[in-house]
């Protein structure tokens, strides 16, 4: 199984707030999830953010490559520390994810590259319509990946209205996994960049299951038993 992404990003430019995730994690197996059950999550990571990549190409008139989907589950404080430069300002998609599984959706842009994507759409960075613009990337981005997990599993999956924050990556990271690992200490992360081919862009894309709720994409697969 291999780690590795199959691309970088721009020569020359900064890596994307997640990038260091992927740089000193590799895909980390905990006693929730078998190796072919991980397997399997970055399989429909792939699918997901394929689609997702198209979305946001043909929003932005761009070539939007991506990365080999990252599936980290590893024990909460790890995956907070592996999460990059705590002190890095970015600004954050985060979208609440209902129905046949609870999840969030995270959208992590760097200071740079919120200048660039507004830039693309003819709107002001750190603006309220730029604001509504990088929330609105969010919602595209989570609704095609979505579609294509539903897709694939048959699952019913519903995303709630994004909630746009900046602040420090570590600050960031930290709640989000605190408020999914719930009655797991196990932080489980689909992780893909999204770069733009034209331009020195890169977007962190990451699915957080909250709780043991990904096991929920694991059952049409027969990869898991249905609870409840």
């Amino acid at each position: 199984m291999s780690n590795e992404t199959c691309i970088a990003g721009p020569e020359g430019a900064e890596p994307s707030p997640a990038d260091s995730l992927r740089a000193r994690t590799a895909v980390v197996s905990a006693e929730e999830f078998t190796e072919e059950q991980l397997d399997a999550l970055r399989e429909l990571a792939n699918i997901g953010a394929g689609t997702a990549a198209t979305a946001l190409s043909q929003m932005l008139a761009q070539e939007v490559t991506l990365s080999v989907p990252r599936v980290v589950a590893m024990p909460l404080a790890d995956a907070v520390a592996a999460a990059g430069p705590a002190d890095e300002v970015v600004t954050s998609v985060v979208i609440p994810l209902e129905g046949d599984m609870e999840a969030l959706v995270l959208l992590l842009i760097s200071e740079r590259d919120v200048h660039t994507l507004c830039s693309l759409l003819g709107v002001e960075a750190g603006t309220e319509v730029g604001d509504s613009a990088l929330s609105e990337i969010g919602n595209i981005l989570g609704a095609s990946y979505m579609s294509a997990l539903s897709g694939m599993t048959g699952l019913k999956l519903e995303l709630c209205p994004p909630q746009l924050a900046t602040d420090l990556l570590g600050s960031i990271v930290a709640s989000v996994l605190a408020f999914t690992a719930r009655e797991t200490d196990t932080a489980l992360m689909l992780d893909t960049a999204l770069d733009l081919l034209e331009r020195p862009c890169a977007l962190s894309f990451l699915l957080v299951p909250i709780g043991t709720s990904a096991k929920a994409l694991l059952v049409p697969l027969g990869l898991a038993e249905a609870t409840g």
